[in-house]
């Protein structure tokens, strides 16, 4: 039985220790193993396992039902949605009908709250249990300060710009590379007749075009200055320069043509549907937006009357935003967290060993068309040219330190620099004062 409600998204970065020594031997990009699952319990157990969580459609979790039933056709699985679920989910979890798996976050870890949350989580990482962690890469993984880890990543997303490959093949121009490239590429796409090489939602949300044209780039150059973490996190004025080299390449690009925020504003009403009908249309080369932009393609390209009527192919690309390259910002979109007091534990520990493998995380985030957890991104044609990207230029909001504050600072900043509100000086000189709402 499924209850519809409303989900409030809230961002907020948390500090959290590495994973374990242990743990961090599978990191880095390569694919690893993904054996043939192979059940731990009787096939005729029967029980039934609910899932609660924040999703109102979840078709990619029901699918791995269908799998999991293969092994074991007595369990019945249900997927129950709550109403507000952040206000929700601790009184669920003590209630007679408390869901043996549920939706968590990061942003929980420091609320006050959410305590209930975590204190009725299993320890996944207890070596008895026998889940697969090592299938999830290196910037998906969560550890407490003790070590523990209490939720599994699901699905993760991250920034970037859908490329029309037909364009760039009927141009004879290859997807760029680094910050002059794609300046090349602008410019030649320009001669072209393409008058607006990259668009995207003119907004100060993450799903925004320059959130995801430059904030990867800003986060690359703080990690090349870890002693401005402190000072940024504390609105220290001073620490508005490390916004800096990010709002210039904002500016320039505006300068230049190769974005323009007036028209953004007017053609795309929102960060999410119209940014992909606007995609769709089939005269953008690039379009600047969240991996969550990305997950609703799928089922708006029968939407889009001129998709239907001339279908191109397209793929998801980092912003090669710097000299060298783009920077993947790896950020975790849904994690699971099991009920230590389930009264099925055993069988819930066992979908959950059956859903931690490559396999099945990949066609959990295929189905959504969200970005796997794991390093294997074959099954998504649409994220393939995520496959070896370099572990140096990739990074998530942990391993920054960034507080959701510098956060919401850079939104505005960018913003403001590129709809001619700020000039580049005035919006370092104002940090700590940028955000408005």
């Amino acid at each position: 039985m499924k209850t519809k409600g409303i989900l409030k998204n809230t961002l907020v970065s948390v500090s959290v220790i590495s994973l374990v020594s242990a743990l961090a031997a599978c990191g880095g990009i390569s694919k690893g193993d993904d054996a043939e699952f192979k059940p731990g319990l009787p096939s005729d157990t029967t029980c039934q396992i609910k899932v609660a969580g924040n999703y109102s459609n979840f078709e990619s979790l029901e699918s791995e039902f269908e799998r999991f039933y293969e092994y074991y056709p007595n369990v019945t699985l249900n997927y129950v949605y709550l109403d507000d679920y952040e206000n929700t989910i601790s009184s669920a979890l003590s209630s007679d009908e408390a869901p043996d798996i549920y939706v968590t976050g990061s942003w929980m870890l420091d609320e006050e709250k959410m305590k209930p949350v975590f204190e009725n989580a299993e320890i996944l990482s207890d070596p008895a249990l026998n889940i697969n962690l090592d299938c999830v890469r290196k910037g998906a993984r969560w550890t407490l300060d003790n070590g523990d880890v209490v939720m599994l990543p699901i699905f993760t997303r991250s920034y970037g710009m859908l490329v029309n490959m037909d364009i760039f093949e009927k141009n004879s121009l290859k997807v760029p590379e680094n910050y002059k490239e794609l300046v090349e590429t602008c410019d030649k796409l320009k001669a072209a007749g393409y008058e607006n090489p990259i668009m995207g939602a003119n907004v100060t949300t993450v799903a925004g075009m320059y959130y995801a044209f430059s904030f990867p780039l800003f986060c690359a150059n703080v990690i090349e200055h870890p002693e401005s973490v402190s000072a940024l996190n504390s609105m220290d004025k001073s620490a508005g320069e490390m916004m800096r080299p990010a709002l210039e390449k904002i500016k320039t690009f505006v300068d230049e043509g190769y974005m323009n925020p007036a028209l953004c504003s007017e053609e795309i009403e929102d960060d999410y549907n119209a940014v992909i009908l606007r995609f769709f249309e089939g005269d953008v080369p690039m379009m600047l937006g969240s991996g969550d932009m990305v997950s609703g393609t799928q089922k708006r390209e029968s939407k889009s009357e001129a998709f239907i009527a001339d279908p191109f192919k397209y793929k998801f690309y980092v912003v090669p935003s710097g000299d060298d390259g783009g920077y993947f910002l790896d950020s975790v979109n849904l994690f699971f967290s099991v009920n230590k007091n389930s009264s099925n534990l055993d069988m819930t520990n066992e979908f959950i060993r059956f859903l931690m493998r490559e396999k099945e995380l990949g066609n959990m985030s295929a189905v959504k068309r969200l970005i796997t957890p794991t390093n294997d991104f074959s099954l998504d044609e649409v994220y393939s040219s995520l496959d070896d990207f370099p572990e140096d230029r990739s990074f998530n909001n942990r391993e920054i330190g960034l507080n959701d504050d510098v956060n919401n600072e850079f939104r505005a900043a960018a913003y403001k620099v590129a709809n001619g509100i700020l000039t580049v000086d005035e919006a370092v000189s104002e940090y700590g004062n940028l955000w408005d709402d």
